[in-house]
């Protein structure tokens, strides 16, 4: 075991928390912590020369923090930064130094970014100091200082680089900055410690020994008030507030990891629930349940988008059932009169953007919530909603009412269709045109293959939840036709079609995955399919399952959605291929995403799609679907 290692699991003992050791079944590994070291790398120290690339952040706190860069070393985590303001409130808020000009400087030590905790180490002549950092609420970090010296010394706590016309105030061992967004960081210190007041900064002298920090962020007084009494309790149960913390990612994590999986593959899916976890967000404004964000890295990402939020749902159904109950509900917050669920929603509502929808797929996360929890409050909660924005497809995208829909927009434009389809710039769209159904809806002049299919597997959801809650259930069927429909006989393949001509757009893409992963398809259309899964000019690509088939004269391999991997298309693909008894290529393909996007089972963190024949990393990081079906896949692997 190393010593960063050797260091977590004996702070671990130190503070309480007996289970950092404990074996994974059958194996000599630990379960939590201990091999998962390092799980995304976040080094990363503010300076005007590059971007931040992610933070860690936990329990839905819209604040977050760095591990310092070696090349840029500083003796404290980077932080707090302000995922809402976007703004750095301090280069490092508490940041530990020799007090004495005359002592040696402390260098770079080591830093670690474990599931749920941060750690960094300095070291100097005769002194070590190791920080760890854990989220003990949505507002509060708490920082535990381990300070080793060979002979008595002194050593100075200090903020650095404040954000500028930031106020100080000290109240007994409590130091408030507000801050001219608004914002209110509190540092609590113990109180055998002392604040001195400098000029946009404070000093607190302290020797060797543990010391704990709490360092709250707070949006407004309010907020603050009821805030500052937490922090004060996370200080004097210190060692409970690490226990905890580790409990809960025990949790997690001995829920998720199978007993039967290599340790590279148990590090995809502990990067995923960590990934899902940063991107968690508690309400706040006009988000009014807590949620999940796209990606906290990215600034527009800062919002909660209707079907994201139906995939994050799913896998954490079962690990964290109250989360994704309230995922479902935030987007239903804003569902429209008509039963419409907008695209997507902001702590400031002027920026929502009821444009659109996206595909349906709201019923695959209550069923996910259904089976898990059993929870028939939360069926006959959310039946209503549901039943309704399943009638607003067909009352509203149906253009020749036939009973096959199409996506469309509210205001007539083709880009705010192709937004509703989730695939802004699909190819499959190329040539589509907008035709009027009524006031304030518009469809493509196409009928898309995956929509319809959503809405198929969703009307079979719909009378099952009807069942459960022993109500009447009589709405008309238009799924019975679809398979059929949408098949192409020439070709063995399902595409696209025209409302006006009935011609198909082909384009072979991965709406066609649908079909297969609601298992809506005939076994017949599944074997002819087979070609196309099969073929490595066209979906058997490096990393299989891309958006478009690669020899596509229109591909282009970092094309957003018109040829790299997005890995909610690549697991229906996948669990398409198991809905038909395809299990071991299913599993060969799993193994393809696993082990060839890049650095996946290294320290990169998970990403908004990938180059489908490199696996070379694309657009946003931290990217909370990937993460969802990158758990799903992990789950449902079956190889050894």
């Amino acid at each position: 075991m190393n010593k960063i290692k050797t260091w977590v699991s004996l702070i671990c003992l130190s503070v309480g928390v007996l289970s950092c050791t404990q074996a994974k079944k059958g194996e000599d590994k630990p379960i939590v912590r201990d091999y998962l070291n390092q799980i995304i790398d976040l080094s990363y120290t503010p300076n005007q020369e590059s971007r931040c690339g992610g933070w860690f952040v936990d329990q839905g706190a819209w604040i977050g923090f760095t591990p310092p860069q070696q090349d840029l070393w500083l003796d404290g985590f980077c932080g707090p930064f302000s995922l809402d303001s976007r703004r750095w409130l301090a280069k490092s808020a508490v940041v530990v130094s020799p007090d004495n000009q005359e002592q040696e400087k402390l260098s770079f030590g080591e830093v670690n970014y474990y599931p749920g905790l941060l750690s960094m180490q300095s070291v100097g002549k005769g002194v070590q100091v190791d920080q760890r950092l854990v989220f003990a609420d949505s507002n509060t970090v708490l920082l535990h200082l381990k300070i080793q010296a060979d002979q008595a010394q002194s050593f100075k706590l200090s903020g650095q680089d404040w954000l500028v016309d930031s106020k100080f105030e000290k109240n007994g061992h409590t130091l408030l900055v507000t801050h001219p967004t608004g914002e209110i960081t509190v540092l609590s210190f113990p109180s055998d410690l002392e604040i001195e007041l400098t000029d946009q900064n404070y000093s607190v002298q302290l020797g060797s020994g543990d010391t704990f920090v709490a360092i709250s962020t707070f949006v407004n007084e309010k907020e603050k008030l009821s805030g500052l009494q937490k922090a004060q309790a996370y200080l004097t149960n210190a060692a409970g507030v690490f226990a905890n913390n580790n409990t809960r990612w025990d949790g997690y994590l001995s829920a998720i990891l199978r007993d039967d999986m290599p340790q590279a593959y148990d590090r995809v899916a502990a990067k995923a629930m960590v990934t899902l976890m940063s991107n968690w967000k508690v309400s706040r404004g006009g988000l009014l349940h807590e949620g999940m964000v796209p990606s906290h890295a990215v600034g527009y990402f800062m919002g909660y988008w209707a079907w994201d939020t139906w995939k994050f749902a799913v896998p954490l159904a079962s690990l964290t059932p109250e989360l994704s109950k309230n995922m479902i509900r935030s987007m239903f917050d804003y569902q429209l009169e008509d039963g419409m669920i907008i695209d997507c929603i902001y702590v400031d509502t002027a920026e929502n953007n009821a444009r659109d929808s996206k595909p349906p797929l709201a019923g695959w996360a209550i069923d996910a919530v259904f089976e898990a929890t059993n929870d028939t409050t939360f069926l006959r909660e959310m039946y209503p909603q549901l039943l309704a924005y399943h009638r607003w497809w067909y009352e509203q995208r149906d253009h020749n009412k036939n009973g096959i829909c199409e996506f469309g927009s509210t205001d007539g434009t083709i880009v705010a269709a192709a937004w509703e389809s989730g695939m802004d710039n699909a190819i499959r769209f190329d040539g589509a045109k907008m035709v009027q159904n009524g006031p304030n809806a518009w469809s493509f002049d196409q009928e898309s293959v995956d929509l319809n299919f959503f809405l198929a597997y969703e009307y079979g959801l719909l009378e099952k939840f009807a069942q459960v809650l022993n109500l009447p259930f009589e709405e008309p069927n238009y799924t019975e036709h679809i398979q059929d429909y949408f098949f192409d006989q020439d070709t063995g393949f399902f595409y696209d079609k025209r409302i006006f001509t009935g011609e198909f757009v082909k384009d072979p893409g991965s709406e066609a995955y649908i079909p297969f992963w609601a298992s809506l398809a005939s076994k017949e259309q599944m074997d002819r399919a087979m070609t196309y899964f099969t073929d490595t000019t066209m979906f058997a690509t490096y990393i299989p399952f891309p958006t478009i088939a690669a020899n596509n004269p229109k591909y282009l391999p970092n094309g957003y959605w018109r040829g790299p991997i997005w890995l909610d298309q690549t697991y229906f693909g996948i669990k398409g291929l198991r809905n038909y008894g395809q299990d071991n290529l299913a599993d060969e393909y799993t193994r393809q995403v696993f082990d060839r996007l890049d650095g996946l089972t290294g320290d990169k963190p998970i990403h908004e799609n990938y180059d489908s024949h490199t696996g070379g990393c694309l657009k946003a990081p931290h990217f909370s679907w990937s993460a969802s079906h990158l758990l799903l896949l992990y789950k449902e692997y079956r190889g050894s």
